[in-house]
């Protein structure tokens, strides 16, 4: 393979780089320059020898290139933007510093490519529009980088569902208002929140996570709120930041927050509806400009009920709900789940395992109480523990085995039961099920494909209708 400084001597490549109205300049990995364009020398004002074999630090040295882009590149390992200038010019230029990195990770070369922005300045009289267009781009790019992350692991089917769900965060995340996110234990909440904070216009900004259930009361004040000076004996003799004042700019989730004791809670309000918290041991107010987004598995109006939950912090946290489905509710979605996990966890472990069809049966029609954490779990630990690179229905925990949809056991139905008596008893256990999971007849019906009313005709036959005398049609 030919080097690049053979490649930058040919004639061929000259001409067509030459002719572009963009600079051109290739440096090595250590800032030596080694080739330019005429376009890239005449923004400059200086010829093209005077810049072949000199040091981009020394070229910024100069105002020749203010910042250097190549110096930037090289200092932070990455794609680098930004907006210059040059000794002696009232002009305005936008570079972009592209890397190339070898096998190790190491950069051999770079790529800087300069635009000429001084017209579109003048007549718009605003440099900052330009640097903050510059931000914008750089903030999506990291958004992109961050997407490709979190979709990765949760947001990726196509059920009702969760393109119900998609379209709500959506809508509410360029929001400021506060969101409450209500599910199931391992549903995904977090990842949620984290999505919302990366659409918002605080995407940039820090995200900062508390789980009000896994921290002893007595601590869960000082961590959330900070402390003074000497506050209490152990504590820090500088004070401590809390997490609402690491939180300043970005982002406060609040996991669990049904956990949160009652004393606390009207502090919290205090500094949702004014911007401002007291730490512990301090009398001076600080204040921190956060959005917060709450979660909770609890039926948080049943605790206000109870009294375990303040009303009034209750619908200040549930300006913008969101309920998140459980994985039941996304049966088509399971498949692409599980694929994604096996292979995630399959080059984890560096394995190169697969499931039968009959397992994919079983995940596919099991309950899934624990989520999609219980998913993400199980798909490990088949992963590890698998003797075999097919996955089997024997290599699946008791309790899923006996989920195995292709085993019509006959022992449960009486002997001598005719084909009709056999069909109104498996009816009969369809319908109490669901009628004593969704509590109400309109929800059955639909859940199950009937109408209401032959619904209501094959409780009132089976005599199903006892237990649940108080809920209304």
């Amino acid at each position: 393979m030919k080097k690049v400084e053979e490649i930058l001597e040919h004639p061929f490549f000259i001409t067509i780089l030459n002719a572009l109205s963009d600079g051109v300049l290739v440096a090595d990995g250590k800032g030596k320059v080694l080739w330019l364009n005429q376009a890239c020398a005449s923004f400059s004002g200086k010829p093209i020898s005077f810049f072949i074999g000199k040091d981009v630090y020394l070229l910024e040295e100069l105002g020749v290139f203010n910042p250097s882009v190549t110096k930037l590149v090289i200092e932070k390992q990455a794609a680098v933007s930004t907006v210059q200038t040059t000794t002696g010019k009232d002009s305005r230029f936008i570079v972009f510093g592209y890397p190339i990195k070898n096998e190790a990770g190491g950069i051999d070369y770079i790529i800087a490519q300069t635009k000429d922005i001084t017209e579109i300045v003048k007549t718009t009289n605003e440099l900052e529009e330009t640097q903050s267009m510059l931000k914008r781009y750089s903030e999506q790019i990291m958004l992109m980088n961050y997407e490709k992350q979190v979709d990765s692991y949760y947001f990726s089917g196509q059920s009702s569902a969760y393109l119900s769900l998609l379209q709500t965060i959506d809508k509410i995340a360029p929001a400021e208002s506060t969101v409450l996110i209500s599910g199931e234990t391992g549903v995904g909440k977090n990842v949620i929140a984290q999505r919302i904070h990366g659409l918002s216009e605080r995407g940039h900004g820090p995200f900062v996570e508390i789980n009000c259930g896994a921290l002893p009361e007595s601590l869960i004040e000082s961590e959330l709120f900070g402390y003074a000076k000497g506050a209490f004996t152990g504590a820090n003799k500088a004070g401590k930041a809390g997490l609402i004042k690491m939180a300043d700019g970005g982002t406060l989730f609040l996991d669990e927050i049904g956990e949160l004791p009652i004393h606390l809670q009207a502090k919290l309000l205090q500094f949702l509806q004014q911007k401002k918290f007291l730490p512990v041991g301090s009398t001076v107010y600080q204040t921190a400009n956060v959005r917060v987004i709450a979660a909770t598995n609890l039926d948080l109006m049943e605790e206000v009920k109870k009294g375990n939950f303040r009303s009034d912090l209750f619908y200040r946290l549930n300006v913008l709900p969101i309920f998140v489905p459980s994985l039941r509710e996304r049966e088509d979605d399971i498949i692409g789940l599980v694929q994604y996990n096996m292979e995630k966890y399959n080059k984890k472990h560096k394995r190169h395992c697969y499931l039968s069809g009959n397992v994919m049966d079983i995940l596919q029609n099991y309950d899934w109480p624990g989520n999609i954490r219980e998913l993400e779990n199980l798909m490990e630990r088949l992963v590890v523990i698998a003797p075999e690179h097919e996955i089997q229905v024997k290599d699946l925990p008791a309790h899923m085995r006996e989920q195995d949809v292709n085993a019509f056991d006959l022992a449960s139905f009486n002997r001598g039961d005719s084909l009709t008596e056999v069909l109104e008893s498996v009816e009969k256990d369809m319908i109490s099920k669901a009628y004593a999971q969704y509590r109400t007849t309109r929800k059955t019906a639909e859940e199950l494909g009937i109408t209401q009313s032959l619904l209501m005709r094959r409780l009132k036959k089976y005599n199903l209708t006892n237990g649940n005398s108080k809920e209304r049609p």
